[in-house]
């Protein structure tokens, strides 16, 4: 039985935080979020596995980080 692995595997994480931020830069909200949902689905596809991507939704949901807005003075979900 496959599991969700969240011991660290990226040889060079900050590299690959400093690609996805830039990816980002200069779009609109809407449109990043696009890209965001296209990442999710290609990575999701790559894994084949639907529990361990639903694992890996509810471990990205426990997380206790404040939700981002995208509006100017717009308090967090």
């Amino acid at each position: 039985m496959a599991f969700l692995n969240l011991s660290p595997r990226l040889s060079d994480p900050d590299a690959l935080f400093a690609a996805l931020v830039a990816a980002h830069d200069g779009l609109p909200p809407a449109a990043s979020r696009r890209l965001d949902a296209k990442l999710v689905l290609l990575l999701a596809n790559h894994i084949g596995d639907t529990a361990i991507v639903l694992d890996a939704l509810r471990a990205a949901q426990a997380t206790d980080e404040p939700q981002a807005t995208d509006e100017p003075g717009e308090e967090p979900a």
